[in-house]
């Protein structure tokens, strides 16, 4: 008789890197209502993963500068090993989530953090978070300000930079 496999939990960190800004300002920027800047990351095997345009990175969880996330989704769980993870990790860092590959608004940490989710889950992550990019060049004052955003580069500070061959989860 097999033994059941082992299932691990999955969770999605959110956190609002404008702190609250978002919420207050977007009204009169954009002419709608935004509750904040998101960036996500997948919390599995004891640590959690994100991207940025160091390309993918990993850290104990809430262990960025970010500090503790302003809210957590549980996912669900999943039978995905830790050395099938950390290979499909390396795969993804050497192929589309490159850190030359980011881009804030079409290939980002919630990109990243959706393609992670499904292949661990199959469930995808919040629609309010993958859907942001598109309401804010939806506006008037998001397509003023994408030659400038598209050339901003973000990279959580506090995470070590994902590499199979270093040991390093």
């Amino acid at each position: 008789m097999d033994s059941p496999p082992m299932l691990y939990p999955v969770k999605l960190y959110v956190y609002d890197l404008s702190k609250g800004m978002a919420r207050r300002l977007s009204p009169i920027m954009l002419g709608k209502q935004l509750d904040g800047i998101w960036h996500t990351s997948i919390i599995v095997h004891r640590d959690e993963f994100f991207y940025g345009s160091g390309g993918i990175s990993s850290c104990a969880p809430g262990g960025t500068l970010l500090g503790p996330p302003d809210s957590i989704v549980d996912l669900g769980c999943t039978e995905v090993t830790e050395d099938l993870f950390l290979e499909y990790l390396a795969s993804l860092g050497e192929s589309i989530f490159r850190g030359e590959s980011y881009n804030l608004f079409d290939h980002n940490c919630n990109t990243f953090s959706n393609e992670v989710a499904q292949f661990l889950t199959g469930r995808k992550i919040p629609s309010y978070i993958t859907d942001l990019p598109s309401e804010v060049l939806a506006t008037p004052f998001g397509q003023a300000l994408r030659p400038l955003l598209d050339s901003i580069q973000i990279q959580p500070p506090g995470g070590n930079t994902f590499c199979r061959h270093n040991g390093q989860s």
